[in-house]
């Protein structure tokens, strides 16, 4: 997972990267509350981990800001050197999720950060989706196609997820634009475009793999299955083992509405 960490305490920082870099997290330290939110806005976070009281920040109104940049989507973890009820109180309403009391133990730092990963995207804890040739390992943020490891972006792994989560459905472009980049975001006009097209490229979506990326002009996109005898619906690697695979269903694709301009069922 990809985890932001503000601390201008330098040795604090590095203890809370090391420990969680350890646990097989990719961290980013920052020291500023500026570089911090705009690294949010444009690269994406799985979770922010920040001391309480630093000098020359308003923690709660970092909280409230770090919320309008993710839309609200990024779980907030936060260390203090005290138990303090009062900041307790303060930093939870502002819209924190949990705390640490430093010094931070290995221990309970992957406790805390597994279970507000968890609790943010159960989705990211499956152990794996697979759908015909494309499997999708969402702890990993990994797709493979036909067992070779696709290499692919942050959003754009997301907007490959999303539509294999919504086969058969037309996601409007707005709708898209929400899920992925989150409501108040400002994205360029042609940037869903370019993801897309990058991830039709990427993960080869062409009819000999079972699937195409449909786009409907002035609508938006639709990710269909080709060949409905040769793909299965996801599953987990539980049903695999249990060999257990369920045939996707064309028709059950054929009910699903023509636009989804909200959240999807």
């Amino acid at each position: 997972m990809r985890i932001a960490i503000l601390d201008n305490e330098r040795d604090q920082a590095r203890l809370v990267s090391h420990t969680a870099t350890s646990l097989g997290h990719e961290c980013h330290e920052y020291t500023d509350e500026a570089t911090l939110l705009e690294a949010i806005r444009t690269q994406g976070f799985d979770l922010l981990i920040f001391h309480w009281r630093q000098s020359g920040i308003d923690s709660p109104a970092l909280v409230k800001a770090t919320r309008h940049a993710a839309a609200n989507r990024l779980p907030i973890l936060f260390t203090t050197h005290r138990a303090d009820a009062a900041d307790m109180a303060v930093s939870l309403h502002a819209g924190a999720d949990d705390f640490l009391v430093a010094p931070v133990s290995i221990a309970e730092l992957e406790a805390r950060i597994g279970g507000l990963l968890r609790r943010s995207n159960p989705a990211l804890h499956e152990p794996q989706l697979v759908f015909g040739p494309y499997q999708f390992l969402p702890a990993l943020r990994t797709v493979k196609v036909r067992g070779r490891r696709v290499e692919l972006r942050h959003r754009e792994y997301d907007l490959a997820l999303f539509l294999f989560r919504n086969i058969g459905r037309l996601l409007s472009r707005e709708h898209l634009y929400k899920e992925i980049w989150g409501s108040g975001f400002e994205v360029l006009s042609r940037s869903l475009d370019t993801h897309l097209s990058r991830v039709r490229v990427k993960l080869d979506l062409r009819p000999s793999n079972g699937f195409m990326l449909v786009a409907l002009r002035s609508f938006g996109y639709r990710l269909d299955v080709v060949d409905e005898t040769a793909h299965s619906e996801p599953t987990s690697a539980s049903d695999t083992a249990a060999g257990q695979p369920r045939a996707f269903n064309r028709t059950r694709a054929a009910r699903m509405p023509d636009i989804v301009a909200g959240p999807a069922p």
